[in-house]
């Protein structure tokens, strides 16, 4: 049975402080769940951030019976094109299709764990896509008051999760390197079939402990996946990743089919690279995170180039004073107060 309209508008304002009050995204997340779990309830849940450009799923929380199967499940999550989270708007629900079994993932592998609906949230908006959520209930389908209050909710968990993005951008101590490329080769099923020696010690860093090697693996899982996804004409965007492992340190996650030169029985097989992620590219997501303007990104770009004002106003054709408010704008939305600590925070220097 549905709870009346007043405890929603209370749960409402409750999760809008959570989100203002800021805070790592897995805190974040966690305490999310919580609130949602009192005022909705469902029976299981899964919760990964996405690269903003790519949309590929990162970093996830998640609680589920099915996660020894989590190799699975992600291969037919991103085959599954049924609500898939590329393609909503705010919030879709299982039961709302008229045949449900054109989800994949629900025909194949969860209405086996009693899975009878399925509450699907995107949270994106005009700087990309942040993350999504899928709340999974047994005993009822959800109702049409839930959803909207689950609709309600995106805008202001959207705006959380890129601040807490945001965050993440520190100017990098000197340990915070990643020592020297790392790769994962997967078969056609996601299953791990070798790795360099350093990859587990990085990606454990990624999950709390307790979570076990499936778990520690998803974001790989996810990059393997959307090549498939590609690959199946599901989707369009690059099977890559990009994300946050610790003190400023960003990871680039990018997979490809192995050449047929490998033995019989790894042939076809998927191979997913680990690399820090380039100035270039991280100081796209900077841009994306911190919700610069289209001029203020041109503005940045040619800062990183070395360009003083006077270049930057020449190359842009604008006037000095327009650049100067432009950078002060870029100061106010990144808590910085100087070029070099800009640049150090955006480049990762």
């Amino acid at each position: 049975m549905a709870l009346p309209v007043v405890p929603y508008a209370r749960a409402y304002e409750r999760i809008v402080r959570l989100c203002e009050a800021g805070g790592d995204s897995r805190t974040l997340r966690e305490r999310l769940l919580g609130e949602l779990r009192t005022t909705i309830g469902f029976d299981a849940y899964g919760f990964p951030l996405t690269d903003p450009e790519t949309t590929v799923g990162t970093c996830p929380v998640a609680d589920v019976p099915w996660s020894p199967e989590l190799p699975r499940t992600t291969r037919l999550g991103y085959l599954t094109s049924a609500n898939r989270w590329t393609t909503l708007d705010r919030v879709a629900l299982l039961s709302r299709l008229p045949d449900p079994t054109v989800s994949r993932l629900w025909r194949e592998v969860l209405r086996d764990y009693g899975i009878r609906d399925i509450a699907s949230l995107v949270f994106k908006d005009r700087f990309g896509c942040w993350g999504h959520l899928d709340l999974y209930r047994g005993d009822r389908p959800f109702t049409a008051v839930e959803a909207s209050c689950l609709a309600r909710l995106t805008a202001p968990v959207t705006a959380a999760l890129r601040r807490a993005q945001a965050e993440t951008f520190v100017v990098r101590p000197p340990h915070a390197r990643l020592q020297t490329p790392l790769a994962v080769l997967l078969d056609h099923d996601l299953r791990v079939l070798a790795q360099t020696p350093a990859t587990s010690a990085c990606l454990s860093r990624l999950m709390p402990p307790g979570h076990g090697r499936a778990a520690m693996h998803a974001c790989v899982y996810d990059v393997a996946a959307q090549l498939l996804a590609v690959e199946a004409g599901v989707d369009t965007h690059p099977p890559r990743s990009r994300l946050h492992l610790a003190d400023g340190l960003w990871l680039t996650l990018s997979a490809a089919r192995i050449a047929d030169v490998m033995p019989t029985d790894r042939r076809h097989s998927i191979a997913v690279t680990l690399e820090e992620t380039c100035p270039a590219e991280r100081l796209a997501l900077f841009a994306r995170c911190f919700a610069l303007s289209p001029r203020e990104v041109d503005v940045l770009h040619h800062l990183a180039k070395g360009g003083d004002s006077h270049t930057v106003a020449h190359r842009l054709c604008l006037s000095e004073h327009t650049v100067q408010d432009h950078l002060k704008s870029i100061f106010a939305k990144t808590s910085t107060n100087n070029r070099v600590l800009l640049l150090a925070r955006a480049l990762g220097a």
